[in-house]
């Protein structure tokens, strides 16, 4: 009998949660081993059950799938990870990819989709939904980057997005900073590093930014 692959689910969402272990469910060769609805979830629990592919969402609370990836990427390189999100913008492609995904599929994709992104991932190949600009890939994979143009939000480090996210989501300086492993002080910084790059001067605006630029959900 031929072993199944194993898969973890990393969605915020408990329908389409619900939908994607249905649809695995019926998928020979699959099996669904674990799930998570926030980015400190899905790190933990990744970490002990070590699947061999898993299906991410970008935005969750607490970490964001980039960071997710980044983390996931440094302690099994051999993971295979492919997003499933709703953003289709150049930006979040590269960060993606550039973060060690193997694979992007957008959340409308139809089921057939979805299961060929899963088998061409899980096959050593990198997969990109159709409804991507080819562009997208090629400018990546050939290291131009020309489409990246800057914005307010790139001109922040990995780090003070990190924060970023953690404050629109209402946690205080000191959560961020368990959570993160700094200190108050170095969290005090890094929003002080943040206001002044984007010309924001209280928490509301932060949040409006966070929210505008889909790091953060609204509620």
């Amino acid at each position: 009998m031929e072993d199944k692959k194993t898969v973890f689910i990393a969605e915020d969402h408990q329908l389409f949660r619900d939908g994607l272990k249905a649809m695995l469910a019926s998928k020979e060769g699959l099996e669904v081993i674990g799930e998570a609805r926030d980015g400190l979830e899905t790190i933990n629990s990744v970490k002990k059950k070590q699947p061999e592919l898993l299906l991410l969402d970008l935005s969750m609370p607490r970490l964001s799938g980039i960071s997710v990836i980044k983390e996931l990427r440094r302690l099994f390189p051999d993971m295979r990870i492919l997003v499933l999100t709703i953003h289709e913008s150049d930006q979040y492609v590269i960060e993606t990819f550039e973060a060690g995904a193997n694979g992007y599929c957008i959340k409308d994709a139809s089921r057939e989709e979805l299961l060929l992104a899963i088998d061409s991932v899980l096959n050593g190949k990198t997969y990109i939904s159709p409804g991507i600009s080819d562009n997208v890939m090629e400018g990546y994979l050939e290291g131009q980057k020309k489409i990246k143009s800057k914005s307010s939000r790139e001109s922040l480090t990995h780090r003070e997005r990190e924060v970023l996210k953690l404050l629109s989501e209402g946690y205080t300086n000191k959560q961020i900073g368990d959570l993160l492993n700094i200190s108050v002080k170095t969290v005090e910084k890094h929003r002080a590093n943040i206001m002044q790059k984007l010309n924001l001067h209280n928490a509301a605006s932060l949040t409006a930014f966070a929210i505008e630029q889909g790091l953060v959900q609204k509620k």
